[in-house]
């Protein structure tokens, strides 16, 4: 098949799902067309079925917020008219389905058909796509996808409950390539980040107030307490002051390090003991299952998704939003029982490999198929 597939081309967990789906289904044999307003992030351009198209947003005086959702669905309907696409895909109800309802429209005009399916990944939904302001465009743009897919079943929950949607909704989980870390193995370079006897605490985000990331600094400072330790912060995000304030008034610096934005996810999570995740809420927790496909245990929180992808006592634990000391009491009684941490660790791994992408290419490979054949 011939799929356009639309998304952030950002470090986010929409983005890097999209593309690496892409990726996968380009290795199967179909001819995938990225189009975006810039390539994305993880994007091999040198595979001969993936191709990339640039929108162009051009800026005039007259708009003080220049029109993508226009340019996109023009630069969807030429890819389309050019290569023949098959089917589109797009992640993200905001603006992506709206654009694509509308090159839709304009190409039904010439006669050509476009099945499209919407991929909704969470904050399209529960923070952006909720308020007043898009509620009416959101609904309109679901319910006229030929088929809509969310990454956890709360998600869907969620959306069914905050808009009036006639349209069925496939949970199709976000996956990790388990092939792509079957090489790394411990032990890691982690004298790097810490002394010998030191445990290592991993967080990564983009360091938003849902994130709650002040709670993993309170959690990180009960268990330096009792258990000689480091925090990793990896991220950028407008929650990082308050959290460095904290930390400095907490005489912490010297154990927490800031390391921004980072390529080298895979390194850290090498490193890392455990991996901390109290989120306020959660459609997933791509990099919770990033973490524990290194063998990480991961304390979370249970909003949203994460309950779908850290089941408590087997691959982590899981507790109330906000409540740190739960949290701090579990990453203790991981790190200081060598049989717990052991078995924690295996139940991640394996719990891990359940979204092996292998398992979830097909169940998108089913939906272009139904969309392609009109079989709504």
């Amino acid at each position: 098949m011939k799929i356009a597939i639309v998304c952030y081309p950002t470090y986010g967990g929409s983005g890097v799902v999209a593309t690496e789906l892409g990726h996968s289904l380009s290795m199967r044999g179909h001819e995938i067309h990225f189009i975006t307003y810039k390539q994305p992030v993880r994007l091999d351009t040198l595979n001969k079925n993936i191709h990339f198209h640039e929108v162009f947003v051009p800026e005039y005086d007259l708009f003080h917020y220049q029109p993508y959702e226009l340019a996109l669905s023009s630069r969807i309907v030429d890819v389309v008219k050019a290569h023949n696409i098959d089917v589109l895909h797009v992640h993200y109800a905001i603006p992506h389905a709206y654009a694509a309802y509308m090159s839709k429209m304009m190409l039904r005009d010439i006669g050509i058909g476009l099945p499209i399916v919407t991929t909704l990944h969470g904050t399209d939904i529960t923070l952006v796509g909720s308020h007043p302001f898009y509620r009416s465009a959101v609904t309109f743009s679901i319910n006229n996808s030929d088929y809509v897919t969310s990454v956890s079943k709360s998600l869907k929950d969620d959306t069914e409950s905050l808009f009036d949607i006639n349209k069925s909704i496939d949970v199709i989980p976000n996956f990790i390539d388990v092939n792509k870390h079957a090489h790394l193995e411990r032990p890691c370079h982690r004298e790097s980040v810490a002394e010998n006897k030191e445990k290592v605490i991993t967080h990564i985000s983009n360091f938003r107030p849902l994130k709650r990331v002040k709670d993993v600094v309170k959690v990180f400072e009960i268990v330096q307490r009792d258990i000689p330790s480091k925090l990793l912060m990896v991220g950028e995000g407008p929650e990082r002051i308050k959290a460095q304030r904290y930390v400095k008034k907490h005489n912490l610096s010297d154990k927490v390090l800031f390391l921004g934005k980072s390529n080298e996810i895979n390194e850290l999570l090498c490193y890392s003991d455990i991996f901390l995740l109290p989120s306020e809420k959660e459609s997933f927790g791509l990099v919770a299952l990033e973490a524990m496909i290194h063998k990480v245990p991961v304390i979370s929180s249970n909003a949203g998704g994460l309950s779908e992808v850290n089941i408590d006592g087997e691959s982590g634990y899981l507790s109330p939003v906000g409540d740190v000391k739960e949290m701090a009491k579990n990453a203790i009684k991981i790190l200081k029982d060598e049989n717990e941490f052991n078995r924690l660790k295996e139940g991640a791994f394996r719990r891990a490999k359940i979204f092996d992408i292998s398992n979830i290419i097909p169940k998108y490979e089913l939906i272009y198929k139904k969309a392609l054949d009109g079989s709504i």
